[in-house]
């Protein structure tokens, strides 16, 4: 076995080991070649080399979304670590397990001048859980340091960062190890709430207006009897989101399509007595505008690690994990008398029969595209999105159960997506397919530039040429300024970009085309695909807008 010479690298990478925190992403760089060297040289990891910063620290992402477990990202000195900012933000809000291994220059080193050198110590202090800032020394205080670190990325579930000092030279190897690591080893306990639950159950059982409001949720965590017994409760609206991954023919999933066209009594009438929520971020800025307006008496969050405020009503975090919170909460309540739930299930019902005369009749568009593209996804497949119109155009359609569904909705940037998607695909082992808007696929083309995208793994990009978005909120006017600034109009294509990096290309134009090419496009290949969908760019936005008129 071959180690680095240098004995912080050899602490680093045993514990790694030690810890199973063996998928090792690497940002080449000459600083980190003592941590290259170990991670490359060990058979117990597996390492992926990619050369973007941005575009690997979101590949890690990916991974680690999947696995649900840490997975390590590691550059060199100077702004590398820098670029990785954007996906330690993302990993904070979004709860994922990222380790972030900065090599540096010595202490000395530091504000004299030296090229490739900046201040990294505490670099992401706003967006981390963890700060290791490690002297040059193998020693047992650094120990502890890296120990924790990998423990709160695991347990805590978000980012962490380790800053390793490395003097040169930095190549030297050895063929024994010259460090004794201490690694300490902590068990989790599943959190329970344990606050007296009798006055809680009192206020459900009295509430005839409960709205269960469900964000961003891995697949299969909520077991079909809570979702059974929710369902079953006339008092109790479940609203989900297509990242809610929770599916019931009851339960409301698409949160715009029923509350764009209320009227201030209909917000009043749906203004629910108790408000619960779990699961991470929410897309819909309609419900997050009816619940801020028309609070709730109470709002319960269930989380066994966060809660946030999003609608100026929170009282209670119940700090447990959802299934189980719910799991045992819900057997010592009694159903109330309302007709909240028939409410619902009435509307639900007009609005469908609504939503299908309106496709019935819609010339060619992003609603026309997204309406065949998500009726073709294969059977248990997954579906990542990216933001921005993506992802609000997906929460207007009813997607199988399935399909799992994914999003980067911790900043909900469009930075990132595609990164996010490959890394994804290379540790599901499931079919993947990235829906992307033009903007965010050609942000993020980097992410494509790496030997490891699965040769099932597929990209649909909707060309509207620009942010179509913008014309969708409040301020458009077509003007010079909106469409060179706001919009960012272009006339590019991917389909270079796709012959370049080994993609199959195809297109389409419209109807006809995009159903005869999502025939043979689903079809599994021998190379990753890629679909191109040009959508009107002037038309989009009215198209998408008459929806929600005519939907009364």
């Amino acid at each position: 076995m071959t180690y680095p010479k240098i004995p912080l690298a050899q602490s680093i990478i045993e514990i790694c080991l030690s810890k199973a925190v063996t998928h090792i992403v690497i940002s080449p760089g000459s600083r980190n070649a003592p941590l290259t060297i170990g991670f490359a040289n060990n058979p117990g990891f597996t390492c992926y080399s990619i050369a973007d910063e941005r575009c690997a620290a979101f590949f890690a992402t990916g991974l680690a979304q999947q696995l649900q477990a840490p997975v390590a990202v590691v550059c060199t000195s100077g702004s590398a670590l820098l670029n990785y900012y954007p996906a330690v933000a993302e990993a904070f809000y979004s709860q994922i397990p990222l380790v972030v291994i900065s090599a540096d220059r010595p202490h000395d080193k530091i504000d004299i001048g030296d090229g490739q050198t900046i201040r990294q110590e505490n670099v992401y202090d706003n967006h981390i859980l963890y700060s290791a800032n490690l002297s040059e020394e193998a020693s047992e205080e650094n120990d502890a340091l890296i120990n924790e670190a990998i423990a709160t990325a695991r347990f805590k579930k978000g980012p962490v960062h380790i800053n390793a000092p490395f003097e040169e030279p930095l190549y030297d190897t050895v063929n024994e190890l010259s460090v004794n690591v201490q690694v300490h080893y902590t068990t989790e306990y599943p959190k329970k709430f344990e606050g007296d639950l009798s006055g809680y159950i009192e206020k459900w059982n009295a509430a005839k207006k409960k709205l269960v409001l469900v964000g961003v949720n891995n697949p299969d965590t909520i077991d079909k009897v809570v979702i059974d017994q929710l369902a079953a409760d006339p008092s109790v609206v479940v609203m989900t989101e297509t990242t809610s991954n929770l599916h019931h023919s009851s339960f409301l999933n698409s949160i715009d399509t029923i509350i764009t066209p209320f009227t201030q009594d209909d917000f009043e009438a749906w203004r629910p007595d108790i408000l619960i929520t779990f699961g991470g971020m929410v897309v819909s800025k309609r419900i997050k505008a009816f619940l801020r307006k028309y609070k709730p008496q109470d709002h319960w969050h269930i989380d066994a690690l966060r809660a946030y405020d999003t609608f100026g009503a929170l009282t209670q975090h119940f700090e447990e994990d959802p299934n189980t919170f719910l799991g045992r909460f819900l057997p010592q309540t009694i159903p109330a008398e309302s007709d909240y739930s028939a409410m619902a299930q009435q509307l639900k019902d007009f609005r469908k029969i609504k939503h299908d005369e309106y496709l019935v009749k819609i010339p060619f568009s992003d609603f026309r595209a997204f309406e065949l593209i998500l009726s073709a996804l294969p059977d248990n497949s997954q579906l990542q999105i990216s933001n921005s119109s993506a992802i609000r155009y997906a929460q207007l359609f009813d997607i199988k159960p399935g399909i799992e569904v994914f999003c980067n909705r911790g900043t909900s940037g469009i930075d990132g997506c595609t990164s996010t998607a490959i890394g994804a695909a290379v540790s599901s082992k499931k079919e993947n397919i990235l829906i992307t808007g033009d903007v965010s696929f050609l942000y993020d083309s980097n992410a494509l530039w790496n030997s490891y995208i699965p040769k099932d793994f597929k990209i649909i990009v909707i060309n509207n040429g620009g942010g179509g978005i913008f014309r969708i909120l409040p301020g458009h006017a077509e003007t010079p300024v909106f469409n060179t600034y706001f919009e960012t109009e272009h006339k590019l294509t991917a389909e270079h970009l796709a012959k370049m990096y080994g993609f199959s290309y195809q297109s389409a134009h419209n109807q006809t085309e995009l159903t005869e090419q999502l025939n043979t496009f689903m079809q599994i290949g021998n190379r990753p695909k890629l679909l191109e969908v040009f959508t009107p760019m002037r038309e989009n936005d009215k198209i998408l807008l008459q929806y929600f008129k005519e939907l009364v």
